[in-house]
């Protein structure tokens, strides 16, 4: 077995790209042209913010790029660093620490790693992903996936702030329950061979965490090579899911700019078709749970429909197109990334609905 400090094994960094070959590619035309747009709006409205203010849309667009950057950066970062760590270690440790895949309790501590994991939307897609290369089970992917992106301990304790200790509690005991529901439902379907199964799984014998851990952390070399090399390998693996951030920036940015905050306020009260503008808007806004989070508050308290911002938080995951183009590219499934959707939006919906109801 590998050792923990050691690089990944070359058969494993295609698996990283998944599934990829190891053949040297050709540019990435999207990741490229989307770094390079964010960047111009970004430099524009960083350097050049007096001089584009008389054409409107160009600096509302630049300062709406520039926004989402400041906002998404650092969970993005740690995301990568994530994503390298996680490269170095071998799935003996990490399918001992999620438990059986097929499990109940294995979907359950995914769950909770998922809430419990300090880091944004973007973040936490990134270490999902990295998760399923290393042999997580198709369920415990999705549960860790479902369960976390807005759940960390700074967005909980803003949230509090915003709309209330019993709301905030709620939301996240909805989202858990979600989470482990459809992680059940997903071991279910690739039981019964409606979903493909993960080809990373690996089955455990004889394996004792601790006594291998404390083995290899002995025989570890934290040189700054090793980090320089841990990082290097974090960003490059991530760059499938950052491409696919970067386009929902300019998405987002765009939406920002030409369609006015007061809409949400206006015509997403705590009806069926509040709640069904919420679902259809929520997917089109591609956009980081710390952004997600003060416009989720406002449904709560300016439009008074609290599940219409529960709906708001869960449907940026269960329909936003990076984690289904995500889930598409690392799984090599197209009915993978699409049963997210089909899964997730109907639990969403219900308890949405209750909450509306519960709060008029």
């Amino acid at each position: 077995m590998s050792s923990c400090c050691e690089p990944p094994e070359q058969a494993e960094q295609a698996d990283h790209c998944g599934g990829g070959s190891a053949k040297k590619s050709r540019p990435d035309a999207l990741l490229w042209s989307t770094l390079t747009l964010v960047a111009i709006g970004y430099g524009l409205d960083l350097f050049a913010a007096d001089s584009i203010q008389h054409w409107l849309s160009l600096a509302s667009l630049a300062e709406a790029i520039r926004s989402l950057m400041d906002s998404m950066w650092i969970g993005l970062a740690l995301g990568m660093f994530f994503v390298g760590v996680l490269g170095r270690v071998p799935r003996e440790f990490v399918t001992s620490l999620l438990g059986k895949g097929d499990s109940f309790l294995g979907i359950v501590r995914a769950t909770f790693a998922g809430v419990l994991l300090d880091l944004c939307s973007h973040g936490i897609l990134l270490v999902a992903m990295r998760l399923y290369q290393r042999g997580a089970s198709l369920g415990q992917v999705m549960a860790f996936l479902i369960a976390s992106p807005w759940n960390s301990l700074s967005l909980t304790v803003i949230l509090i702030a915003l709309i209330g200790w019993q709301w905030t509690l709620l939301f996240i005991l909805c989202s858990m329950i979600i989470g482990v529901a459809s992680g059940l439902v997903f071991n279910w379907l690739e039981a019964r061979g409606t979903l493909p199964g993960n080809p990373n799984t690996i089955e455990l014998q004889g394996f004792n965490f601790w006594q291998q851990a404390r083995v290899d952390f002995q025989a570890a070399n934290f040189s700054m090579n090793w980090w320089s090399a841990m990082i290097a390998e974090g960003v490059k693996d991530s760059r499938m899911i950052v491409r696919w951030l970067l386009l929902g920036v300019l998405l987002a940015s765009a939406i920002r700019t030409f369609v006015p905050i007061d809409s949400f306020q206006t015509y997403f009260g705590a009806t069926l078709a509040g709640l069904g503008m919420t679902l259809i808007i929520a997917t089109i806004l591609e956009i980081c749970s710390e952004g997600s989070t003060p416009i989720a508050a406002d449904l709560v308290t300016r439009a008074a429909a609290p599940g219409n911002g529960f709906a708001f938080l869960m449907t940026g995951v269960s329909t936003d197109y990076t984690e289904i183009m995500s889930l598409r590219e690392t799984t090599g499934s197209w009915k993978i990334a699409l049963f997210l959707p089909l899964v997730t939006v109907p639990q969403v919906i219900v308890f949405s609905l209750i909450m509306n109801i519960a709060g008029t």
